[in-house]
């Protein structure tokens, strides 16, 4: 089987595992979310694999610097020992399986690189050999790009579980980024979900272990001067795990241990695996999530704000942010033009990049207007019921903003 051929059998489950901030495709369906976020009907904004390459999975990728490469998402091989029960790749699931050494994935990659169809490179595996041996196997791979190849180019690793300190740091010396899957948010749902894995040693740790070489060693030892950014995945809906259980998880990840991103994979049933008769998750409980986590990383909003129910979910009707000022913004509107960054960040409409444009545009004057905002680049459906402006609320149509 030549290279192609086995890129193109493992795209097709490929897209089931997040990576990078996949750039929205805004259409006449798409929403802008109270925080800010352009959100689509569906799922969270996935843009199609780039055209003439979707043979070998190759996506639209909004890098960490926002910059959108075409990206290669593959793996090593599709032949795993471990049995999760939600995974196309599951030991013992009757499907063809192929490997790559590290050799032929590497000048792989570089045939599409020099072609102009992939800019980046997304690797994971399948564990053969265990987590330390497959993990040295996607190092191998990484060093032969680096040094042999030159390429200076995105590079995201998958970190297995069980690497041990040595190969993480190793790999902060030669990724862009790196992540590892806590597929489930405590040790209880990921015996449900994964029972060969183990949450604390295997898959926190490694990632507890990267933040502390961060936040103790120089970054100019990382690759091209910085030390990676880290992510993770949990699958959602897989085990009846609650949104306050994955968002408590996810507020750690954040404020703790600095990642750049918590990925939510909306479960699927896959044929021949032991979740293949539970129904697909809703995919607005996935957005809600992402809302969630988002304002945890972005907006400096804690745990104890979210409007969960008595189960422990958030409603899927009210994206999280404006059922928060719903409550406590109606009656305690925020003063444009006084309140600090902080303030302005927690009123509907208003993202980072507006609560920055207020700060600088008050330096020159009051604003006393909504169109004195919408002048400087804010949005201003959603913020009227909830702020002043020189003291005055704007007015607004009362059918629009009377419930959240």
């Amino acid at each position: 089987m030549n290279s192609l051929t086995k890129l193109h059998t493992l795209a097709e489950h490929m897209g089931l595992e997040p990576s990078e901030e996949v750039a929205p495709m805004p259409s006449a369906s798409a929403q802008v979310a109270p925080c800010g976020q352009v959100i689509a009907p569906g799922d969270i904004p996935v843009a199609p694999p780039k055209a003439g390459a979707d043979d070998v999975a190759i996506y639209h990728a909004k890098l960490p610097n926002g910059k959108t490469i075409p990206l290669l998402k593959t793996l090593l091989t599709s032949a795993c020992e471990r049995d999760c029960f939600y995974c196309p790749f599951r030991a013992g699931r009757n499907f063809r399986r192929v490997t790559f050494k590290p050799e032929e994935m590497a000048q792989t990659f570089m045939d599409l690189y020099r072609a102009g169809v992939a800019e980046g490179l997304f690797l994971s595996s399948g564990i053969i050999g265990g987590g330390v041996k497959t993990q040295d196997k996607l190092l191998a791979t990484a060093e032969l790009l680096r040094q042999k190849h030159r390429f200076r180019g995105y590079l995201h690793l998958k970190v297995m579980p069980g690497a041990e300190d040595a190969q993480l740091e190793r790999a902060m010396q030669l990724a862009d980024r790196l992540s590892v899957n806590l597929e489930a948010p405590n040790d209880r749902r990921l015996q449900q979900l994964a029972p060969k894995k183990v949450f604390l040693t295997e898959l926190l740790r490694p990632l507890q272990h990267i933040e502390h070489i961060r936040q103790t060693q120089p970054g100019h030892l990382g690759w091209n001067g910085r030390w990676p950014s880290t992510v993770t995945q949990f699958v959602v809906g897989g085990v009846d795990e609650t949104d306050l259980e994955l968002l408590s998880a996810a507020a750690y990840l954040h404020k703790t241990l600095r990642l750049g991103r918590v990925y939510y994979s909306r479960f699927n049933p896959i044929r021949d695996t032991p979740l293949e008769n539970r129904p697909g998750e809703n995919p607005w409980r996935v957005h809600r999530l992402y809302q969630a986590s988002f304002l945890f990383r972005d907006y400096n909003f804690d745990l104890e704000e979210m409007p969960f129910d008595q189960v422990g979910n958030l409603p899927l009707d009210t994206d999280p942010k404006l059922a928060w000022a719903y409550a406590n913004l109606r009656e305690n509107p925020v003063e444009v033009n006084r309140a600090s960054r902080e303030e302005l960040l927690r009123v509907p409409g208003i993202g980072p990049k507006g609560a920055d444009l207020i700060v600088m545009a008050r330096r020159r004057g009051a604003l006393r207007a909504v169109r004195d905002l919408q002048q400087i680049g804010v949005q201003t459906r959603r913020l009227q019921p909830y702020v002043l402006l020189d003291g005055q609320r704007p007015t607004y149509q009362l059918s629009l903003f009377d419930k959240p």
